[in-house]
């Protein structure tokens, strides 16, 4: 996956991957409602993920469902946080998460069984 998600891309795909398949339009009222937008801009975010291969919209209704699986996606974006930002280091991200917030203990345990099951 070569293209990247703009936040504004994000926030459709959002929608999109909560409720899909989604009609064009009622992605554009769900964006009214929780982003203030307009529908021209929805629409128009809407042309670029499709143009950039992350949506397909299909007729009758510009029903829209993503090619792009959210965990896909989810990946790609941490992978390129992690070398941008953390120089490739996993252990300095996991680091920044770990020592601004504490963790309750089921977090924890939630972690260390990841951990072990890798």
């Amino acid at each position: 996956m070569k293209e990247k998600l703009f936040d504004s891309e994000a926030k459709v795909m959002g929608i999109i991957w909560e409720k899909s398949p989604i009609s064009a339009k009622d992605i554009s009222l769900i964006a009214a409602d929780t982003i203030g937008w307009n529908k021209n801009t929805t629409y128009t975010v809407i042309k670029k993920l499709e143009s950039k291969g992350f949506i397909r919209r299909e007729d009758p209704g510009f029903i829209c469902t993503p090619l792009v699986s959210q965990n896909e996606m989810q990946k790609v974006e941490v992978a390129s946080l992690v070398k941008k930002v953390f120089g490739g280091s996993r252990k300095a991200l996991f680091s920044a998460l770990l020592e601004d917030e504490p963790l309750s203990e089921e977090e924890i345990n939630d972690l260390r069984k990841l951990i072990d099951h890798r």
